[in-house]
């Protein structure tokens, strides 16, 4: 009786919320370590900023000229200052490519891809980093050096599939082709991480009686949420700067995206810089809205792994 009291004390003492509380003078003496940076702190932080304005330097280039006349632009510069704020490009890009249904185009195929390819991923991981399937890791090898695969050496098999199928000039065939791309990526990756998987919950669900499926939805996805908002957020980005399948492909002007957008405004002896630095610049805004949006479940999805 006596060895249990004097454990919970000993247990008391050390549990104590009051050991973690930290006096005015450690406080002090924290604060004036925060305060006092080394030299070394500070020439890495001057870097840091030169960096992010040499990364920032073609936004700021792209901003400046965007709302230039031609006449301005040609007499002061792309690095000058507008002399007056014009939205003669914007609106020029705006009635000749008739912008909106270009987004839609590109918000339909980046959407639809990115879900179809993080679905097809999921359950390709599965079957390859928990189901075991036999020879697993050539498989992976496969998909691996599959994806590594220059677009230009799929071009012509392409073009001969799909137009044999009556896809061509069609925007279910760049669906498709950037599904099957981006779910090769994410097959590699998803089974490497479900490779890892505590087989401890796997074999506690299975005594239980839960099914493969049961497994899958009630087990993996939800501890995947992280990862699998991080290839939705990436497969949309990639997809929506695609430019040279699209380009081959989507032969129709109601049917193209915004990248092929920006391409019409350049011609072979011609090249309006003000109304393409705002075409350029009013296409990153969707993009930038999406990013914005998903900005904290990205930032959960890549640290998930990071925090126990």
């Amino acid at each position: 009786m006596t060895s249990t009291l004097v454990s919970a004390e000993q247990d008391f003492e050390y549990n104590s919320p009051d050991q973690h509380k930290l006096t005015p003078k450690e406080l002090k003496e924290i604060a004036h370590v925060k305060k006092n940076r080394t030299a070394g702190d500070w020439v890495i932080l001057v870097l840091l900023v030169i960096g992010a304005l040499i990364m920032m330097f073609p936004f700021i280039v792209l901003l400046l000229n965007a709302f230039k006349t031609s006449a301005d632009y040609n007499t002061s510069g792309p690095l000058a200052w507008p002399k007056e704020l014009s939205f003669t490009g914007l609106q020029t890009f705006w009635e000749r490519v008739n912008f909106p249904q270009k987004v839609w185009n590109s918000i339909w195929t980046s959407g639809l891809v990115a879900v179809l390819a993080v679905v097809l991923s999921m359950f390709n991981a599965f079957a390859l980093g928990i189901g075991r399937v036999k020879g697993r890791k050539w498989i992976v090898l496969l998909i691996m050096l599959a994806n590594m695969l220059p677009q230009e050496a799929m071009l012509y098999p392409l073009y001969t599939m799909f137009k044999g199928m009556g896809l061509y000039n069609n925007p279910w065939a760049i669906v498709i082709i950037f599904t099957v791309i981006q779910s090769a990526f994410g097959t590699y990756l998803l089974s490497s991480v479900f490779g890892t998987f505590p087989k401890s919950i796997l074999e506690a669900a299975t005594i239980d009686g839960a099914s493969r499926w049961r497994i899958f939805k009630d087990v993996v996805f939800p501890i995947s949420k992280p990862t699998l908002s991080v290839l939705l957020v990436f497969f949309f980005i990639w997809t929506w700067n695609e430019y040279m399948i699209p380009l081959a492909f989507l032969v129709d002007n109601s049917s193209q995206t915004v990248p092929i957008a920006i391409s019409s405004l350049t011609g072979d002896r011609l090249m309006d810089v003000t109304t393409t630095a705002s075409a350029s610049l009013i296409s990153i805004v969707p993009t930038l809205i999406f990013f914005l949006i998903f900005q904290r479940t990205l930032s959960r999805g890549i640290t998930a792994g990071a925090v126990k």
